[in-house]
């Protein structure tokens, strides 16, 4: 997720830089073909390229709202995530009794529910992300014969809920939480359901393609057209105004790209490291760890925080 901080010159170059280069390369075509073929070329009113680029621009707002609703939906997703697994701690922690506590199984059913928790934040951005040999750093939260029946499963932060519900099974079978107490820790475990199915319909909706096409495709028409209308005024400062445009253009569109897909580990993308770790710092709080034996926030890169 990019900060509030100044953001380099060489990141935005960098995004924008193969487009800059056609554009470039096709200016001094255009150029070198008005040079010699003037004459010959039609005279094209400057209001047609407005008319053009007032199109593109219309095209290019509506695309980044979308974008931008769509990385939205997904900082608020993770914010749901947050307060949801606080819940499910604090619930677990409240209605157990103290009495339960002094059973060393019922103990651990908690402590295992509560890291358990934690790694299931951590999974869950990796596997948004894509990022299948990361598993390997949520083994301190998830017991050893929990790992290994999870890498035997594709959708592995569902695996994490299964066994979430199975500890709570046993608590309850065990009188540590009464019925009423079941169904509230069951609907905070709905939710967070709801907040990975909801993160995994944007992973997997794909924004139409054909759209970037079309634009793409209408930038370089508009291009094309200022350049040929503007074949007897401006002589070489024609190539640097082409530029100009182009690169105001394909900024935009490049970063509507970025922001529509907040799960790509990217600069732009949801901060989901830097929350898993927020819930993990919680969580131990709430466990009332030693605060030495508790990390600190992860941070900036930077620019930008992952």
């Amino acid at each position: 997720m990019l900060l509030e901080t100044k953001i380099p010159f060489t990141y935005l170059f960098n995004k924008v830089k193969k487009d800059i280069l056609r554009v470039f390369i096709i200016s001094i075509i255009f150029h070198t073909v008005k040079h010699f073929y003037a004459p010959y070329l039609p005279k094209i009113p400057i209001t047609l390229p407005t008319v053009l680029g007032t199109t593109i621009s219309l095209l290019l707002a509506f695309r980044l709202n979308q974008a931008y609703d769509r990385w939205w939906e997904a900082r608020k997703i993770w914010g749901s995530i947050v307060n949801d697994s606080r819940s499910l701690i604090l619930q677990l922690k409240g209605f157990v009794k103290d009495t339960s506590f002094r059973d060393d199984n019922i103990k651990a059913l908690y402590k295992n529910i509560a890291y358990r928790q934690i790694g299931w934040g951590y999974c869950l951005g990796q596997s948004l992300r894509k990022d299948h040999n990361a598993i390997d750093d949520i083994e301190c939260f998830v017991a050893g014969e929990d790992m290994l029946e999870m890498r035997r499963h594709n959708n592995k932060p569902l695996f994490l809920i299964m066994k979430h519900y199975k500890d709570l099974k046993e608590l309850h079978n065990q009188d540590a939480i009464n019925d009423f107490q079941e169904v509230q820790l069951n609907a905070t475990m709905v939710r967070l359901v709801d907040s990975m199915g909801a993160a995994e319909r944007i992973k997997n909706t794909v924004f139409p393609s054909t759209y970037s096409q079309f634009i793409h495709f209408f930038i370089y028409l508009f291009l094309t057209l200022l350049s040929i209308s503007l074949v007897e005024s401006m002589g070489l400062f024609e190539i640097p105004t082409l530029m100009l445009f182009a690169s105001t253009f394909f900024l935009v569109e490049k970063s509507s790209r970025h922001m529509q897909n907040p799960f790509q580990n990217k600069p732009t993308d949801t901060a989901m490291t830097s929350i898993a770790r927020t819930i993990e710092i919680n969580i131990r709080e709430i466990l009332k760890e030693d605060p030495d034996t508790i990390p600190e926030p992860i941070k900036a890169n930077g620019f930008y925080i992952m």
